[in-house]
């Protein structure tokens, strides 16, 4: 199993762990994803150097502006995601109030499968995780694949641990600051959801067993940044 491990400062340091799904394949349901996100080979597009992503969810809508030279494989990651389709219907399964909201394991543990070993390189740490801030979760050095987390508080403390922002909520962090946490850190460490059952199991699992739990409906690039008019003539 791969544990990615997280130091928050809530009045003293403690250690979380995140358990992520075994490397061992299971017999596979037919999947109804499209196949525009199943192929993670395919969607390596460059980002833009600045651009917004707004999110449709449960709770309503947010938006993050993206700067890709604070973490340019992490910025190129998180727009290819966004671009294929693949957040929708995904769920914030891991919801700590005073440090952050993660999500990004798909609800389908075929699409899931699919991206587990399809890990980004590492970023150096150029921006700091503040409050409001988006950030790939790890599992040690160069494992970023598809779970992020949003910070609602201060958590600079993750700075020298590896973990790299890349954008920042713009619009809307009262709707995140909302996210229900009812459920608090996950499985075995919690009452939360166990990320191995995430990952096997997807939403089938989060719907029966943590019928709460908010959701991602949607997510859309709003708009890119263009290079001013003279920069386009040189």
């Amino acid at each position: 199993m791969k544990t990615i491990h997280l130091l928050c400062a809530l009045g003293l340091f403690a250690a979380v762990a995140i358990v992520q799904a075994e490397d061992a394949r299971k017999e596979e349901k037919p999947s109804t994803a499209s196949p525009g996100f199943t192929d993670p080979a395919k969607l390596t597009e460059k980002a833009p150097e600045t651009f917004k992503a707004q999110f449709d969810t449960t709770k309503g809508k947010f938006t993050i502006e993206v700067t890709r030279s604070l973490s340019p494989n992490g910025a190129d990651r998180f727009y290819n995601l966004v671009r294929s389709g693949y957040f929708k219907d995904i769920a914030f399964f891991r919801v700590i109030p005073g440090f952050m909201c993660q999500f990004g394991i798909h609800g389908d543990p075929n699409v899931s499968a699919k991206w587990r070993a399809a890990a980004i390189p590492d970023d150096p740490v150029k921006g700091s995780n503040t409050r409001g801030t988006i950030t790939f979760a790890t599992a040690g050095p160069n494992t970023r694949t598809t779970q992020l987390f949003i910070n609602f508080a201060d958590n600079s403390n993750l700075d020298g641990m590896g973990f790299s922002p890349f954008g920042k909520v713009t619009e809307g962090m009262d709707v995140v600051d909302k996210i229900n946490g009812e459920y608090g850190e996950g499985a075995p460490r919690g009452r939360g959801p166990d990320q191995g059952r995430v990952q096997g199991e997807g939403n089938t699992y989060l719907k029966k067993d943590f019928p709460n739990l908010d959701y991602i409906k949607s997510a859309t690039i709003l708009s890119v940044e263009l290079p001013a008019k003279n920069d386009l003539i040189r």
